[in-house]
């Protein structure tokens, strides 16, 4: 409808998971690169470890999102079987329940008596779901989706810098690869904050400094490791 509020928060769930693997997918495929760049100037060896490193990171985010949002969905699903039970066997207590939840929002004892009644009456277990357990209907567990959805956030974000180690010349990839990486984080934090309706310079700024000094860590690990083998 015409003026209507613009609001960003039905994002937030897919959002986080695809900055979360894109930013993972960089910071530790570039840090891998620079490494094992440190320790040796072979760009095989580097390639090798950059692809290896993406295909296990990659692996490594669908088994682990996979195994986090199955095990989110069996604790929602045996807090509704309690929650169905409950109803069946103490039906009153359960809607003075969802009452006294309404009262602490601000309704009146007797509104709220009402609003729960009418919403126990039309589905009492989806109401108790939303109010009481913060399980909503509109956007359950999908376990396959999301170890799909942060597996392909993860590539895209290695493809970068694996791509900017494959481009540049031998000699110029500790510097090539951390510059690409940089720009590639300031612009993954500025278009997550875009598509989340918020102010964009700070988000940039703030996935750019933790990328650096991922990075920075990493390469001086690679370093004395190198020296030291």
């Amino acid at each position: 409808m015409p003026g209507a509020e613009s609001h960003y928060v039905h994002r937030t769930a897919w959002l986080r998971a695809a900055v979360l693997g894109a930013n993972d997918g960089i910071i530790s495929t570039a840090s891998l690169i620079m490494g094992v760049a440190a320790a040796t100037s072979g760009r095989a060896e580097i390639l090798t470890a950059a692809v290896a490193g993406w295909a296990a990171g990659a692996m490594s985010m669908a088994a682990g999102e996979y195994v986090s949002v199955s095990s989110q969905a069996d604790s929602e699903a045996a807090d509704l079987m309690r929650e169905r039970r409950a109803l069946r066997e103490r039906p009153v207590e359960e809607r003075q329940e969802l009452a006294h939840i309404y009262e602490e929002r601000g309704l009146k004892p007797k509104l709220a008596q009402e609003v729960a009644g009418q919403l126990m009456a039309k589905d009492a277990l989806d109401a108790h779901a939303r109010e009481e357990l913060g399980i909503s209907e509109n956007a359950p567990p999908k376990p396959i989706q999301a170890a799909f959805a942060s597996a392909l956030a993860f590539s895209i974000g290695a493809a970068l810098p694996t791509l900017a180690a494959f481009l540049a010349p031998p000699g110029a990839i500790v510097k090539a690869v951390p510059a690409a990486a940089l720009v590639f984080l300031v612009a993954l934090g500025a278009l997550g904050a875009w598509a989340g309706g918020a102010p964009m310079v700070k988000p940039a700024l703030r996935v750019g400094f933790w990328g650096a000094l991922a990075m920075a860590v990493t390469a001086g690990i690679g370093a004395l490791v190198g020296k030291a083998v």
